[in-house]
């Protein structure tokens, strides 16, 4: 049997497939790129992450093909999932392959493009509004400040046999915002660890649960203070973590309010221009 890594010498296939990423939740983040793709594609084979609102602007006749990951289960392994994007590809058919987010940060992108790549495959990737930048910006916090950040860096806080293998040392510096995937549940190691690396417990640090959509919840609080606060608060996942003193911006530039309000008011600001 074929590898899916291995080169194929045939023929092109005469389906293509979208990787498109559908941004943070907020369907209005989505590109109108992927939007036109996602109208054309007859089949969406899509994540967990991709919020319900982002699913219902695909084609309507379009088959839906669920192949989430969620912590501790997985309806595909991997490998599957692309061996199923070539298999449709081969049949012919125009497949958008929608993940939350962006699909090369964190979302296997890059794995499933290989294999796509590897099997004469035509492919398209659209990039998506990542979590860490379209969470941050609904909640106020700048990842970048000239007074307060001048890097950022994206990790995923997995937990692996029960730990986290990070670059401690590198992750600790000052004047640097932490944006953590996938991190709730180390959420006390990653604290800890990185207290005991030089950063001030002090250091502001947030958990948003299902950021830029009607659910987002948020919980602020400090390396210390923070572990304790999340469970108190009973998040579960999908969320973000935000480390770093951006976050000590949050209460002067939050502006997000819920959905319905939002719209009202930028309404009121911004009127429809009048119909001729």
């Amino acid at each position: 049997m074929r590898e899916l890594n291995e080169p194929y010498a045939g023929q092109p296939a005469s389906g293509e497939v979208y990787l498109i990423g559908g941004g943070p939740g907020d369907p209005e983040l989505l590109t109108l790129r992927a939007l036109r793709l996602l109208k054309q594609a007859e089949v969406v084979v899509y994540d967990h992450l991709v919020s319900d609102a982002v699913l219902e602007l695909a084609r309507r006749d379009a088959q839906r093909i669920y192949v989430g990951k969620e912590s501790g289960y997985h309806t595909l392994p991997q490998p599957e999932v692309n061996a199923l994007l070539v298999a449709l590809a081969r049949q012919g058919k125009c497949v958008a392959r929608l993940k939350g987010g962006d699909p090369y940060i964190f979302g296997r992108g890059g794995e499933e493009a290989q294999a796509l790549a590897a099997h004469n495959i035509s492919f398209q990737v659209v990039p998506g509004v990542t979590a860490a930048c379209g969470i941050a910006a609904s909640t106020g916090v700048p990842l970048t400040h000239r007074d307060y950040a001048h890097s950022c860096v994206f990790v995923t806080g997995h937990l692996k046999d029960g730990s986290l293998d990070l670059d401690w040392n590198g992750l600790a510096r000052p004047d640097q915002t932490i944006a953590i995937y996938m991190g709730l549940k180390g959420l006390p190691i990653l604290c800890r660890k990185l207290i005991a690396h030089g950063l001030p417990a002090s250091t502001p640090a947030m958990v948003v649960h299902k950021g830029t959509t009607p659910d987002q919840r948020t919980v602020v609080g400090t390396l210390e203070s923070l572990p304790r606060a999340a469970a108190a608060a009973g998040l579960t996942p999908p969320t973000l973590i935000i480390i770093g003193e951006v976050v000590r911006l949050r209460e002067q530039l939050a502006w997000s309010e819920p959905q319905a309000d939002r719209e009202t008011a930028a309404a009121r600001r911004c009127p429809a221009p009048a119909r001729a």
